[in-house]
């Protein structure tokens, strides 16, 4: 606690500042808030995140990316960023940049050993959630997007609390399996009046490297069906490639490293469906 001096032997405590307050003066610095959801694990909403925050970073854009899934903190990983978080001269906690216009803030990055366990209740989560909103110096942003985990817990409820005007993306794979938990998460999202600003339908398809034919591994359209079915603007629909998964676990930028990639072209058009969708 800081004591500040008045007259003579006389001294004050100046009071710790509201979290809340703080986590408001944050928010107004950033002008569109994305909270990406999944209903279900193993969709690829991870990497989702971190490829929508790189293209539109991009494309000139300030851009924070906050990974509130933690139990599962993988985003430090699939960037290659390494190092703890620093502080600033006023006590705040620095973004790791992975580029002049993108960074990122993980609960991975205050750990010592990145392999241990988070065992945390609801309550712990949301004080987390709230320092990584108003105790970090993001500044003016134009994008925060929020990686969340599968489901709908206290996360991304704690998220909808917080950040009252964060809308949500959600993605999900063609499966009519992955198909019936996004329902869930819309009508999560309707739960607690947050808006859904769109779908992405990822893993949509898969072209041989050696004979050139495309197969529809997961399924096909479904995404794009759901999108339509519940008047929710699709976004877009992401190939599935193995390469992808190489580049993520190696902490490799894919579309720095296949430019021209139809990963690459994917993520650059929903990049623009989302800034045309703001605009």
């Amino acid at each position: 606690m800081t004591t500040i001096q008045k007259g003579v032997g006389i001294s004050e405590k100046v009071p710790e500042p509201d979290p809340d307050e703080l986590a408001r003066q944050s928010l107004k610095k950033i002008k569109h808030k994305f909270i990406v959801m999944s209903g279900k694990g193993g969709v690829g909403k991870t990497s989702v995140s971190v490829n929508i925050a790189i293209a539109l970073a991009k494309r000139g854009f300030k851009v924070g990316l906050m990974d509130v899934d933690v139990h599962g903190p993988d985003i430090p990983r699939m960037l290659g960023l390494k190092g703890m978080l620093g502080a600033s001269e006023d006590r705040k906690i620095l973004p790791i940049q992975f580029s002049e216009n993108l960074g990122a803030v993980s609960i991975e990055s205050l750990m010592l050993n990145k392999d241990d366990a988070i065992i945390w209740r609801g309550p712990v989560k949301h004080s987390a959630i709230r320092q990584f909103i108003g105790e970090v110096d993001w500044g003016n942003l134009d994008f925060m997007i929020i990686d969340s985990p599968p489901g709908t817990g206290d996360e991304p409820l704690t998220v909808a609390q917080l950040i009252k005007d964060a809308k949500a993306i959600i993605v999900t794979t063609p499966q009519e399996v992955a198909l019936a938990d996004v329902r869930k998460s819309i009508n999560f999202c309707k739960t607690v009046k947050m808006e859904i600003f769109g779908l992405i339908e990822n893993m949509s398809g898969y072209t041989c490297p050696h004979c050139g034919k495309a197969v529809d591994i997961f399924g096909a359209g479904g995404g794009e069906r759901t999108a339509i079915m519940s008047s929710i603007a699709f976004l877009g629909k992401i190939p599935f490639d193995p390469t992808m998964v190489k580049s993520s676990d190696a902490g490799i930028s894919f579309q720095d490293s296949y430019p021209e990639s139809p990963i690459t072209r994917a993520y650059e058009q929903i990049a623009e469906n989302i800034t045309k969708r703001c605009a």
